[in-house]
């Protein structure tokens, strides 16, 4: 009896195909769910040189951001706890916050044109689980267990005397770099003096630090000695993301199988044309080095994160048989099955225009964020009072200043006219550089100009040039007339 057979005399509940008639979703994974771990061959070319350079450079950016500073600012810090953010050396606070998230946004709808023009390039370039696995665990893995054979004798063998002390050095090797991992990112977070404070008082000093420090320490050391690539193919939503953002004009890591088919083994002197068989000669390079344990050939696929290992392996394999580079490259689908070249689609050029105007608004926001920003409030419960014919309120001012110098400002009343600032110190108020100042002043007007109990008005704050930097409205309080 067949499989349908045996559903249909159960009650037709669902059907249960064949094993051969599907493929696995996950290319890390068996048809009963069994993850099967992945050994890929350590891959050498020239996009493996290109990509050594670029997360080389990068890593170094991650390891010296902490240390640089600008004007006295880091350059890079999100501190969440003490609500200090710097991006580029320039402080930005809570009351900015609508300009990160217009970032924010931007940022998004790149990374939208991007994977529209260009596949998932970002993550076998630049994304850090990319770089940390293949560029640091990885290269460790290689020097002590060795390439994919031997890593694999290694793991069928009985724990013996060589299995013990690979492993061991392989994963004590592994916690270090996880914990130098951990350090670093914390630096982003508090800095790096603070952490070298933490660190130098130790961890009984700091039980919170050590214990939050121990738990992501453990979090790398899982990710990048054990989940690895699942983590692409299973947890991250950039991967699904690309999904419904790809389409047959997206440039992306294909195997040319108009050139390839009909596969079969290499043989010397052979007309392979003629012989009706295309250029792939089912070698299985590209999936012995494919990271993620795809087959290429099978088309797109959801693991595929565009790491060119594959390419590197192929076009070797195709200079060694005398044949042209290039089976499997950089394309579109479009261009292998239509021959046609990249074109820039409608739908990038209306997300790309989306992201120009974001970008440039954006910018604008940047450059008028403002020196200053003033606040003045009058204080809970207070009231006006009269004297010699002037009406008097009190207000609390606050003021931030955004700028990496200290200022000398005054307060003088925009609107309307006529009003007068009594300050209850002098007249010039310093305030210091990516600090908050507060402080109470009296504003008089004569009372023949105030005719409403209530009354709108604007405080201006000005440097010691008579700049204006800031202003703020508020409302003026005096006794309640009858009007005629």
């Amino acid at each position: 009896m067949s499989n349908i057979e045996e559903t249909e005399a159960r009650g037709g509940q669902g059907q249960v195909l064949d094993p051969e008639t599907y493929r696995d979703s996950i290319g890390t994974m068996d048809q009963s769910g069994k993850r099967k771990w992945v050994y890929p061959r350590k891959p050498r070319g020239k996009f493996t040189n290109y990509r050594h350079i670029v997360s080389y450079i990068l890593l170094l950016i991650y390891f010296a951001v902490p240390f640089i500073k600008i004007n006295g600012n880091p350059l890079i810090l999100f501190n969440v706890i003490d609500r200090e953010f710097f991006i580029f050396g320039q402080p930005f606070y809570p009351q900015d916050f609508f300009i990160l998230t217009l970032g924010a946004i931007a940022s998004l709808i790149f990374i939208i044109v991007f994977t529209i023009a260009f596949g998932r390039i970002f993550c076998g370039w630049i994304c850090p689980q990319t770089i940390f696995l293949e560029m640091i665990f990885r290269k460790i893995e290689y020097a002590i267990e060795g390439d994919r054979n031997k890593q694999m004798k290694l793991d069928r063998q009985e724990w013996n005397t060589e299995k013990i002390w690979k492993r061991g050095l392989k994963w004590t090797i592994y916690i270090f770099i996880s914990l130098i991992i951990t350090h670093f990112m914390f630096m982003y977070i508090v800095g790096y003096k603070e952490v070298i404070r933490i660190v130098s008082e130790g961890p009984f000093a700091h039980p919170t630090n050590f214990i939050v420090m121990v738990l992501l320490t453990a979090a790398f050391y899982f990710v990048f000695a054990w989940f690895r690539e699942q983590v692409c193919t299973l947890v991250c939503p950039y991967g699904r993301l690309q999904g419904v953002l790809i389409d047959k004009d997206t440039v992306n890591v294909f195997y040319d199988f108009k050139r390839g088919e009909n596969r079969a083994k290499w043989r010397k002197g052979e007309d392979r044309k003629a012989a009706g068989k295309g250029d792939c000669i089912d070698c299985h390079q590209c999936v012995v080095v494919c990271p993620t344990g795809i087959d290429i050939r099978d088309g797109q696929q959801l693991e595929c994160v565009n790491c060119t290992a594959c390419i590197d392996a192929c076009d070797e394999v195709m200079e060694k048989v005398g044949l042209p580079k290039g089976l499997i490259r950089y394309a579109t689908e479009n261009e292998i099955e239509k021959q046609t070249k990249f074109k820039f689609s409608g739908r990038m050029k209306g997300f790309a225009f989306i992201l120009v105007f974001l970008t440039a608004f954006l910018g604008y926001l940047l450059y008028n964020r403002g020196e200053m920003e003033a606040k003045f409030i009058k204080p809970a419960g207070s009231t006006f009072f009269v004297r010699d014919g002037k009406i008097t309120n009190t207000y609390n001012y606050t003021f931030l200043n955004k700028t990496n110098d200290k200022k000398l400002v005054t307060i003088k009343v925009i609107e309307p006219k006529h009003g007068e600032v009594i300050y209850s110190g002098s007249s010039k108020i310093p305030v210091e550089r990516d600090k908050i100042t507060k402080g109470t002043v009296n504003i008089s007007f004569p009372e023949s100009e105030m005719n409403l109990s209530k009354q709108n008005i604007t405080i201006g704050v000005y440097d010691m040039n008579g700049k204006l930097i800031d202003s703020y409205q508020t409302y003026f309080e005096g006794p309640f007339k009858l009007q005629f």
